[in-house]
């Protein structure tokens, strides 16, 4: 019998964090700490290996399923060590999203099969949503999979699929009745990429990153027990996901982190004794914390059990335009270095100006636009009539 998991959450928030920090700073790589870009599996597999060894991988999973079962305060002291310390995001898809999606909705093979290989790292998940002419209008979409005898045979295209060139799995939505309303007809299917007749091609960004990659499904058999939820019933499975999505995507690590490095930029720059300055660095400042506290509450209604609403976006919303603004400032701090890419020579020492610029651009737009987001909060949480 295996020895029973550490219970976190009986520590005081003040010795909890003395052991993240002690744990971050003894086994994180240093040539990793504050990376300008998502790093690849190459780079974060070492990682992602010492998290899972010491079981640390799935800070928010209940301690049944392998997880540290953290309670909200405690996960929100996890990711302030976190991004204090500069810890790049490992390969988090299967982790942030389809473990909670199977440990909710699964069925008990599912989890049994899926949710191990994902605490090792065995298998690495990436996302099967947006298409070419589906991306915030999802239900649009018309990947098709069509049901022959024990498989699914799926067709069509997806794109904006984070680092799916490392994936072993993709989690997807699919249509499986083309003769249903937009939001019907659609379900959720988990495919393993190296299935014949699936191609990964990686798409180049402004910031001259290969993050995110189209992919084409030519005649792809899945099993037909692969799918989540019942058939043609996707579309609810999808939004549960969705919700999840936008609980991390409104995450304060983003903008703590962009705060952090302006608050460096401002001392290399010598701005930081400019009162204009810190007037604009302390609205920052009370921004992200509010941004902290809104996080708070939509964490401990996870841990609760309870499901998310609509209002998530609101989160969403104010975690990614928080961090835009943040980059913004610290483009116009930089001043003339603002318009370089790459490192620029300041009198206290080098500083890149415009990733976290870059970054933050599409951070409005992943996941579903803000613009939809304010559509969802004004419809769904406000009652205003449509227009």
């Amino acid at each position: 019998m295996s020895a029973p998991a550490q219970d976190w959450n009986a520590l005081s928030d003040d010795d909890f964090r003395k052991v993240v920090r002690t744990f971050f700073t003894t086994h994180y790589p240093e040539h990793l700490r504050y990376s300008p870009s998502r790093r690849r599996l190459s780079d974060m597999r070492g990682w992602y290996d010492t998290l899972s060894q010491h079981g640390w991988v799935a800070p928010s999973w209940p301690t049944r399923y392998g997880g540290m079962g953290l309670e909200p305060g405690k996960l929100v002291v996890f990711i302030e060590e976190q991004e204090a310390y500069g810890v790049a995001r490992v390969p988090d898809h299967g982790i942030i999203m389809v473990g909670p999606l199977l440990i909710q909705q699964g069925t008990d093979e599912q989890r049994l099969r899926y949710l191990p290989k994902i605490l090792t790292g065995e298998e690495i998940w990436c996302q099967g949503y947006s298409e070419p002419n589906a991306g915030s209008d999802l239900a649009s979409l018309r990947t098709e999979a069509v049901l022959d005898g024990d498989h699914f045979v799926v067709n069509g295209q997806k794109t904006w699929s984070t680092l799916a060139q490392d994936g072993t799995h993709m989690f997807m939505l699919v249509r499986t009745d083309k003769m249903a309303r937009k939001q019907e007809g659609i379900s959720f299917l988990l495919v393993d990429m190296t299935t014949p007749g699936i191609t990964v091609r990686p798409m180049r960004t402004l910031s001259g990153h290969e993050e995110f990659c189209e992919v084409f499904f030519d005649d792809v058999r899945v099993p037909k027990e692969n799918i989540v939820g019942e058939i043609n019933k996707g579309w609810g499975v999808a939004k549960a996901l969705l919700s999840f999505e936008r609980l991390f995507l409104g995450s304060p690590k983003l903008a703590q982190s962009a705060l952090s490095r302006l608050s460096t930029l401002a001392v290399l720059s010598g701005r930081v004794r400019d009162p204009v300055f810190r007037d604009k660095f302390t609205a920052l400042q009370l921004d992200v914390d509010d941004l902290n506290g809104l996080y708070r509450r939509f964490t401990a209604q996870v841990s609760d059990g309870e499901k998310l609403g609509p209002d998530v976006s609101i989160l969403k919303i104010w975690g990614t335009e928080t961090f835009s603004r943040i980059g913004d400032l610290i483009v116009e701090v930089s001043a003339g270095a603002g318009m370089i890419d790459g490192p620029s020579d300041f009198e206290g020492g080098s500083f890149d100006t415009l990733s976290t610029f870059y970054n933050a651009r599409p951070s409005t737009i992943y996941g579903g636009t803000n613009e939809v987001q304010r559509n969802i909060v004004a419809g769904n949480v406000l009652n205003l009539p449509s227009t």
